[in-house]
């Protein structure tokens, strides 16, 4: 009666179901970037890179003059939600600090 194993759901496809492929591919990861501007100041930048990307002050530190010396620079990288969150979090606090921070998100 049909080919579908008994102990597993769904269909199958040689030796793997259908279902045990699907839970072994990772969603897609996202990099969070920081770009440079002639305002934001480097305190800040460092400041944000620890607060909400968890970064010691050293890593903070390196990111920021990443940033500051070739325009851009990935803050982390996260699933899409995380990396949406964090986007709209930085882009939010930079603003009513003042600054004109750019924060962007890109597939991996």
């Amino acid at each position: 009666m049909g080919t579908e194993n008994p102990k597993k759901p769904g269909k199958t496809q040689g030796d793997v179901s259908v279902l045990d492929r699907a839970k072994a591919e990772r969603p897609p990861k996202y990099k969070v970037w920081l770009h440079n501007d002639d305002y934001t100041t480097m305190e800040f930048v460092i400041e944000v890179l620890g607060e909400y990307f968890e970064k010691t002050r050293t890593e903070a530190t390196r990111i920021m003059l990443h940033v500051h010396h070739h325009g851009l620079g990935v803050a982390g990288i996260y699933p899409f939600e995380i990396a949406e969150t964090k986007v709209h979090q930085v882009t939010e606090h930079a603003r009513v600090c003042e600054h004109p921070l750019l924060v962007t998100m890109e597939k991996e």
